[in-house]
């Protein structure tokens, strides 16, 4: 572990001289960038993007989080219903969004004196459909744990060892990954999905996900965690009581990134 902290830092270190602005979710990949930056004694900031698409609740998180690493932290505010690239949800999706957020980051580091923008991209990212990574890219946004080659693991396990108190947490994409593609995305839609997600993890299953396809809800859970839902007798009618017609359980668990697997067939196909 000590040998990867030197890496990571020497890396971020060919950047320190002109300042550092980290795109700063809370989760572990971004708080693991933002303190190794930190480190190297880097004038450094946490930007936090304020998005209809994320749980509200992930700003007080990054906030303490920064506040833990004692770096400033910023709130850049956005809107992605205005922009129907995002909202009719292609396949792109990600990258039309990346490239609204960043180009935003990349002008607000500008005009705050930062000479790069850095987020929280690891190895393990660049081996799925991310077609987000392509935006990155465009803009120059630097991601220290892919080009170190790092993987979500040892992210996890680096990010415990200098005591960030993200190090466990489980990941929380964007709601819109929730739905399948070419589903127009609607405030009311982000908002049911949002609310199910709460009432599970405060009811036991913090790694979830809820999948909506029109009045169903596809949860998705760890499989050791089959037996716990149908044992809570009340989760079924408060789930319906959120807006769903049908609660259906997907008997393959959790998986990251389920709704790119009709993607995935249809590239096999052409092959």
């Amino acid at each position: 572990m000590e040998a990867q902290l030197l890496q990571l830092q020497a890396y971020l270190s060919r950047y320190a001289a002109n300042g550092i602005c980290v795109a700063f979710s809370g989760g572990v990949d971004s708080s693991l960038v933002l303190k190794a930056a930190a480190q190297t004694g880097a004038d450094t900031a946490a930007v936090y993007f304020r998005t209809a698409l994320h749980p509200a609740g992930d700003q007080n998180t990054a906030q303490r989080i920064a506040r833990e690493i004692g770096v400033p932290f910023h709130v850049i505010a956005l809107n992605e219903f205005a922009n129907p690239a995002i909202m009719e949800n292609p396949p792109d999706r990600c990258y039309h969004c990346k490239h609204m957020l960043f180009s935003m980051l990349k002008a607000w580091a500008e005009q705050h004196g930062y000479g790069v923008c850095m987020d929280g991209t690891n190895a393990d990212d660049l081996q799925q459909y991310r077609p987000g990574i392509g935006a990155l890219k465009e803009l120059h946004i630097v991601s220290p744990l892919a080009e170190c080659a790092f993987t979500k693991q040892q992210v996890r396990m680096l990010a415990a060892r200098l005591g960030l108190s993200s190090a466990n947490t489980p990941s929380s994409p964007c709601l819109a990954t929730r739905l399948p593609y070419h589903t127009p995305v609607t405030k009311e839609k982000l908002a049911k999905i949002e609310k199910a997600e709460l009432l599970l993890r405060q009811n036991g299953f913090p790694v979830n996900r809820v999948r909506l396809h029109g009045a169903i809800a596809r949860i998705e859970l760890p499989p050791e965690q089959f037996l716990l839902f149908h044992r809570q007798n009340g989760l079924i009618p408060a789930l319906k009581k959120i807006g769903f017609d049908y609660i259906t359980l997907d008997m393959e668990g959790f998986r990251s990134g389920s709704m790119d697997e009709p993607l995935q067939k249809q590239g096999e196909k052409s092959c």
